[in-house]
């Protein structure tokens, strides 16, 4: 016969010691919560620089590129609060200058200066925004017009990934698992196709063609698309992935091509801590993550003798410059061409010197086809429309 527990050991009902119920994130029902006031909410400079970027995603500016904006605008705008300038025609070439040698005296929190590329980022959003306050007559003139930007630093890819740590990251992937078949298809994409990251989480089912080997790139940097190559090997291992893993990953009809450990569509921050992920996994201490893959597609594919024109495309750079650097990269073709053609090398070809003649296919006849590709070139350039970066 069971006995009843007595009154004291009854537990209440409720959490257990050491436990808390939490309610589920947001605003409790019922309250309103006023938000914050913008400190700046009261200058006239901020509500132009409001019509200044509804204006520019009317244009086709990209949100990326107004969110980037905003943020140096308002940090001029904030610049010129503190002084008493509230107004667009009170700013003169002057106060801009003045501004300029602010940045350049700055000093952040660690003591360091800003770089000549941030100081560039904050000053080159001004002269678009006076440039169009002029335009719609708010100024009667553009006191930016005349304003010199410090030079943009042209970087070279300071990390690079080679070959063997490329197949080092790919090896170390656990592949047999549904994640890993996920991670493996998604860094063989990316090595083979040097996409940005944006682009590649906006990849959807259909945008990969594996019968011709080609992705579709919707709307990349500058709202452009592309057509892209895919590699044999990358493409084996997408259809794999299409076939085992992705089915398994996701259950509702989801257009994206890659998706996450939840079925959700791929972001970029999720895609750059991924590839962050493996890189560690696979014991590469290299800072970065998804644009080391492009870096090395690019920089790989001109090591083994890839013209640049073809890489720019495949890059989708509106200027060859952008692309131009990447041969600076590429040192070691660059060795291995000076070390068999400049005169002062320590061995020479053995060649008949005694006979004076010159063999169709020799430096002779592979400078003049050379001299005729570039005067080729400089024909069409001057024929067809110049290219704006």
């Amino acid at each position: 016969m069971s006995r009843a527990k007595p009154a004291h050991l009854h537990k209440p009902p409720g959490p257990t010691k050491g436990t808390r119920y939490r309610s589920k994130p947001g605003p409790v029902k019922g309250r309103h919560y006023d938000s914050k006031p913008d400190p700046l909410a009261h200058l006239p400079l901020l509500r132009y620089m409001d019509e200044h970027f509804e204006w520019m995603l009317m244009t086709g500016y990209t949100t990326d590129t107004v969110r980037g904006r905003r943020q140096a605008i308002r940090r001029f705008i904030a610049w010129c609060d503190e002084r008493g300038l509230a107004d667009p025609k009170e700013i003169t070439k002057p106060i801009l200058e003045r501004y300029q040698r602010h940045l350049f005296y700055y000093r952040k929190a660690d003591g360091t200066p800003l770089s000549l590329g941030t100081q560039h980022g904050a000053l080159a959003p001004l002269k678009t925004f006076f440039k169009w306050l002029a335009k719609e007559n708010h100024i009667l003139w553009n006191p930016a017009s005349e304003l010199e930007l410090p030079p943009q630093p042209k970087h070279l890819p300071r990390i690079l990934l080679s070959v063997a740590d490329v197949e080092q990251i790919l090896r170390a992937i656990d592949h047999a698992t549904v994640t890993g078949l996920r991670d493996r298809a998604m860094l063989e994409v990316l090595y083979s196709t040097a996409l940005r990251r944006t682009e590649f989480a906006n990849l959807r089912r259909y945008d990969a063609d594996l019968s011709r080997l080609t992705v579709f790139v919707r709307e990349g940097k500058g709202r452009k698309d592309r057509l892209v190559p895919l590699g044999a090997r990358a493409a084996l291992w997408l259809d794999k992935y299409m076939v085992e893993s992705r089915p398994q990953l996701t259950a509702h009809d989801c257009e994206a091509l890659f998706v996450t450990d939840y079925g959700e569509p791929m972001t970029p921050d999720f895609l750059a801590s991924r590839v962050s992920r493996m890189m560690d996994q696979a014991g590469i201490d290299k800072p970065g993550s998804c644009h080391l893959f492009r870096h090395a597609c690019a920089t790989h594919m001109l090591d083994n003798g890839a013209d640049i024109r073809f890489i720019q495309a495949m890059l989708g750079h509106a200027a060859l410059s952008s692309t131009e650097r990447y041969t600076h990269v590429a040192i070691g073709k660059l060795q291995q061409i000076h070390a068999a053609t400049h005169p002062a090398r320590l061995t020479r070809a053995a060649k008949d010197e005694t006979s004076g003649e010159t063999s169709g296919s020799g430096p002779q006849s592979e400078r003049d086809q050379l001299l005729q590709t570039l005067l080729d070139e400089e024909d069409s350039a001057e024929s067809g429309p110049s290219g704006t970066p």
